[in-house]
């Protein structure tokens, strides 16, 4: 996908024209390098970005997560995770830690820590079971009126409190998350490092010092800048809208304030992880279900017989249809999922009958049923766009 520049709407924050802050944060990115190696820049000015938020989170509406992922070990993650430890505020590694315990820590004082989570994949991943509580907890920690209700007292005397859940949320694990945590998160797809690509080996007694300097110089930074950011609404690139500005809205507010290259980076990083991110998200497997149908089975034709469907989507080698729970996708399951998502008419989609070149009736689906579930939910094809849906209002 190619990224382009966003065009940008007009500020109202007043940065610092490239003083303290930027040279501060240019040295935190620059503590990042010497011991990360991320797949794109983007995602080291995200990263610093998020660094400098965590010591601003009552500025913000919503705190965004950050996430490490790969799909094989010993790509880096871990060590990404050591190096914002030594950077955030009261940084709290949580593995194996329980919803109720970590929403206790979030309510216990006024410093609110910064929950590091290694190892997120043996809490969401394939094999760990549901943990609907923890990922619920997390889920409500992204707004800063988010809140966890739990029931305190003894036997039939007790009351429902509630306790607040906002702090700011690393993590790091193999594979992915849960869609809800991914779309509240900025996301760094790590990889092994290739032969050419070294980094500084290290050592918590030597390095850990050096980051807290920096952390210690991040807060008195925000200090200083508190009341400016508090009362900033940064402009966002085109097209970042919704949970993405939810997102990006608090790292970018950071760059205004830091001011001197950072608002420039901050965008160009914005618009590049955000296309990103979209790219890589398959989103729910009915959105993929939906995405293939219009990409790879229709591909422009009016109406496809279930049976041409099934065949080319379980002939996919890259997609789930061949191997749902150990058998491929059937004309049963196919009208299950496609229930679910409606025409335009508000009607659900559901196989009609197709009349094939021999005259013979079969059972299928029509592109005029499924178009406007195509146009809400999938994103871009990938050349040429949509038509658009008929306007009611125009007659047209």
């Amino acid at each position: 996908m190619s990224i382009q520049t966003p065009t940008l709407k007009s500020s109202p924050s007043v940065p610092d024209s490239g003083g303290e802050g930027a040279a501060l944060l240019d040295e935190v990115e620059a503590f990042h390098r010497r011991f990360n190696v991320f797949p794109v820049e983007a995602a080291f000015v995200a990263v610093a970005l998020w660094d400098a938020h965590a010591h601003l989170l009552e500025c913000f509406d919503s705190t965004p997560r950050i996430a490490f992922l790969s799909p094989e070990p010993g790509s880096g993650k871990t060590r990404a995770l050591e190096i914002v430890e030594t950077l955030v505020p009261s940084p709290m590694p949580a593995v194996n830690a329980s919803a109720a315990a970590l929403f206790r820590a979030v309510s216990a004082g006024e410093s609110k820590p910064t929950i590091l989570f290694d190892e997120i994949d043996t809490v969401f991943g394939p094999k760990a079971g549901e943990n609907e509580e923890l990922r619920g907890w997390i889920n409500a920690g992204h707004r800063r009126s988010g809140v966890t209700y739990r029931c305190v007292g003894d036997g039939s005397n007790q009351t429902v409190v509630a306790f607040p859940s906002y702090c700011a949320v690393a993590v790091a694990g193999l594979g992915s998350l849960p869609d809800t945590i991914l779309t509240r998160s900025v996301i760094v797809r790590m990889r092994r490092r290739a032969p050419n690509e070294h980094v500084t080996p290290f050592r918590a007694r030597i390095h850990t010092p050096e980051g807290n300097a920096l952390r210690d110089r991040l807060a008195k930074w925000a200090d200083s800048v508190r009341e400016q950011i508090a009362g900033a609404w940064p402009a966002l690139p085109d097209g970042v809208t919704d949970r993405p500005a939810d997102v990006w809205e608090p790292l970018l507010a950071v760059a205004d304030a830091v001011g001197g290259h950072w608002p420039e980076r901050a965008r160009k990083a914005c618009v590049e992880l955000v296309a990103a991110s979209r790219a890589n998200d398959k989103g729910s497997l009915g959105i993929r279900l939906l995405t293939d149908l219009r990409d790879h089975v229709f591909n422009g034709a009016d109406r496809v017989p279930t049976v041409a469907i099934l065949a080319g989507l379980t002939a996919k080698d890259d997609a789930p249809w061949g191997d749902l729970n150990g058998r491929p996708l059937d004309s049963r399951g196919l009208a299950r999922w496609l229930r679910d998502y409606v025409t335009a008419d508000n009607t659900p989609i559901v196989a009609r009958n197709i009349k094939t070149a021999s005259g013979a009736v079969v059972k299928g689906y029509y592109a005029t049923d499924l178009h406007d579930a195509w146009t809400r939910y999938c994103p871009p094809p990938p050349e040429s766009p949509l038509p658009p849906l008929p306007d009611p209002q125009n007659g047209v």
